[in-house]
């Protein structure tokens, strides 16, 4: 073979080499290519297998945050869409951590073979390649980065999220998912916890802190290194304006901003509706309620501040609701969630207690309904007997003939008790079933006419309804504080048939407004009524004006009495103290309706100057012998003298042949007195047999517990 002939061979034989090693490299490449390929698919399925879960939310009526919840892995992960937050933090964000973010595909090439040339050359780490999307698929795997493995899975991870994602969800998922310290994610969790509100306005100091410290958020949280929190910060500044998106003097002003020093607790307003809003709706990420934000705040703060002039363990409840629409405004099931010594995580609202004498408008106004009495009627305020229920007035004293209008605004109890004999018991509870109300009693006894002074059991939530029935005419509200709830329910409400005639419920709303008005403004007036349960368990105030109905109860959720508390002394002022904070715009009540039976200044007709009671039941026409107070089973509360270590006991009588003794546990105690009345001081506390014997022989005795 000629050396030509090698030659050409030689050639023919490099050729087909190199082509069998281009054939190798172009399959091995067609095969990376491949893999890769496939790898991201795989990847995009697990992105789009399920959302990532975060912090359950209670929204109030605008939409301000009531409470949040932790997540499942205990996280502070609030929803946040990308309009819900400043647009400077995102100038910030990509002019600092990605400024191509919206040129590269989630890998910036360009970026990274710089950073592996400086890398190799000067034999360490000069400049990171991590785009926004390689940290948000970070985020997302929750894992390290350190090893090539760890790496290529970023990689095919950031692929993946801009095949399946758009810039704008790359940027919600990073928005959402980026840590600022502890156990917070996202940017609205961390503006909540670092500036105590929401990321739609923030200062550019602000927001140049939020993108700095998910890169190292341990080591440059302000409340701990406040040092390396400011040099981060100054860094996101700097850059930002070198790249021209913020001036230079507005970067210095920022600078000297100062850092947030404390870690705030997340909201935690209106705690127990927002528990049973969640509780309600598992499933669900929002819950939008009928609340004010500002004006359950600001009644949560009058409660904490009224409770400690209470007394320890006293609580208190109130709840706003707005009778012309049923939304509820306020609902404070207590002074504060986190008080146990007040039990604090018992919503009172809800809590089944008895009603005092909060009861009596409605049973004047089934009276006023059916012609028995007027207000300017006359009704006597004197003891009564029914056949063994011996009703007596608060202070046991009594006022003779008085007018209808003064007995229900001076709260006489005989007076409500003649007007429920003549009304009927069964009447008030269809009527109270009529506003949506369900009283609970006593499964062994029919509803009789202790129900007129209490003898029922109700809640704070069942008042307001009630009055806000009142208040609104007659015609039955339905409360609503849920506003992702199913609609129609106020037309169901107005459906049913009226609590109370439009006329009885003005009569009854000009009487109650004809009360005292503690600290209200000049020009508001307050229809309200309070109550007292018996042994000073429960205190009430319920008031409204001409829209809003308010109800007020204070008390021990254990039940055990508070000496001294009335619904005029503790309630009352809570109940104007609301009132005042509702703003300064007063709605007044509504003007007579049309065809009231007597007009202002009109004599009344012979059959309504006397309210139409029975006459036969007045205990002071009988002779008989009878212990007024107090009476069988009662509890008293004795209290403590610095004298004697008890309060005195007293005891009053109705009837009888004077003179009278007194016996205590069946032993003479040598009192005696021709006045209807004694005072004994008890030797210890518990149950007490007391016997009153008249001069002849006949005898009356109570069982009273003494505490």
């Amino acid at each position: 073979m000629t050396r030509g002939s090698k030659t050409r061979s030689a050639k023919r034989i490099a050729a087909l080499l190199g082509g069998a090693v281009v054939s190798v490299g172009l399959l091995a490449a067609a095969g990376v290519l491949t893999k890769i390929n496939r790898d991201i698919e795989a990847r995009q399925a697990v992105i789009a297998s399920g959302p990532l879960p975060v912090s359950k939310v209670v929204l109030d009526r605008d939409d301000r945050l009531l409470r949040a919840f932790l997540t499942t892995d205990d996280k502070w992960r609030l929803p946040v869409e990308l309009d819900e937050i400043d647009p400077v933090y995102f100038k910030l964000l990509i002019a600092y951590e990605d400024k191509r973010f919206y040129d590269h595909a989630g890998v910036d090439w360009t970026a990274m073979a710089r950073a592996l040339w400086q890398g190799v050359s000067r034999g360490r780490v000069v400049s990171g390649a991590s785009t926004l999307t390689m940290q948000t698929a970070r985020l997302l795997n929750e894992s390290p980065t350190k090893t090539l493995n760890a790496k290529y899975d970023q990689v095919i991870s950031a692929l993946a999220l801009e095949r399946g994602r758009s810039k704008q969800d790359i940027l919600s998922l990073y928005a959402l998912r980026a840590p600022f310290g502890g156990n917070l994610e996202g940017v609205r969790a961390a503006s909540l916890v670092w500036f105590g509100k929401e990321p739609s306005r923030l200062t550019l100091a602000e927001a140049a802190l939020l993108v700095a410290l998910p890169q190292s958020p341990e080591a440059r949280r302000p409340d701990r290194s406040p040092g390396a929190a400011r040099r981060a910060r100054q860094r996101v500044l700097d850059r930002a304006a070198e790249a021209g998106v913020i001036r230079a003097d507005e970067a210095a002003a920022a600078a000297r901003d100062i850092l947030p020093e404390k870690w705030r607790r997340m909201p935690l307003i209106a705690a127990h509706k927002s528990r049973d809003a969640v509780l309600e709706h598992p499933a669900r990420s929002v819950h939008r309620l009928t609340l004010d934000r500002a004006l359950q705040a600001s009644v949560e703060d009058l409660l904490k501040a009224r409770v400690q002039t209470l007394g320890d363990k006293v609580s208190a409840a109130v709840v706003v609701m707005d009778h012309k629409t049923g939304a509820v405004r306020v609902a404070a099931g207590g002074p504060d969630l986190l008080d146990e010594g007040r039990l604090g995580h018992v919503d009172m609202t809800k809590a089944v207690r008895s009603p005092g004498s909060t009861l009596k408008p409605l049973i004047y106004g089934l009276a006023f309904e059916q012609g028995i009495a007027h207000p300017d009627s006359l009704i006597e305020d004197r003891p009564i007997d029914f056949g063994g229920y011996r009703p007596t007035n608060f202070d046991q004293a009594y006022q003779g003939t008085v007018s209808v209008r003064q007995a229900l605004q001076l709260s006489l109890n005989t007076p409500a008790v003649q007007l429920l004999d003549s009304v009927g018991s069964a009447r008030l509870m269809a009527r109270l079933k009529r506003a949506g109300v369900r009283p609970h009693m006593s499964v062994r006894k029919a509803p009789g006419l202790a129900t007129a002074l209490g003898g029922l059991g109700l809640t704070l939530e069942d008042l307001v309804v009630l009055y806000g029935a009142v208040a609104n005419g007659g015609t039955p509200v339905q409360p609503r504080i849920n506003r992702d709830g199913a609609g129609g329910s106020e037309a169901s409400a107005r459906n049913r048939a009226p609590v109370l005639s439009r006329i009885a419920s003005w009569q009854v709303g000009d009487i109650l407004a004809g009360l005292p008005q503690p600290l209200a403004a000049e020009t508001r007036a307050i229809a309200y009524k309070t109550g007292t349960a018996y042994g000073h368990r429960d205190a009430w105030a319920i008031g409204f004006d001409g829209r809003f109905v308010v109800g007020v109860w204070t008390g021990r959720v254990d039940g055990t009495p508070v000496p001294g508390s009335t619904g005029a002394t503790t309630a009352t002022p809570l109940l104007f103290g609301v009132f005042r904070r509702m703003g300064s715009e007063p709605v007044p009540l509504p003007h007579a309706p049309p065809g009231l039976p007597v007009g202002a200044g009109q004599a009344l007709p012979e059959p309504l100057r006397y309210a139409r009671v029975r006459r036969n039941t007045f205990a002071g026409d009988q002779n008989g012998l009878r212990i007024l107070y107090p009476p069988d089973g009662a509890e008293i509360l004795a209290g403590v003298s610095q004298d004697t270590g008890r309060q005195p006991v007293i005891v009053k009588l109705t009837g009888g042949l004077r003179p009278f003794r007194l016996l205590v546990n069946g032993r003479p105690t040598g009192l005696q007195d021709v006045r209807h009345r004694f005072t004994f001081q008890p030797e210890s506390g518990g149950f007490v047999d007391l016997t009153v014997i008249d001069a002849a022989g006949a005898s009356e005795s109570v069982l009273i517990n003494i505490r």
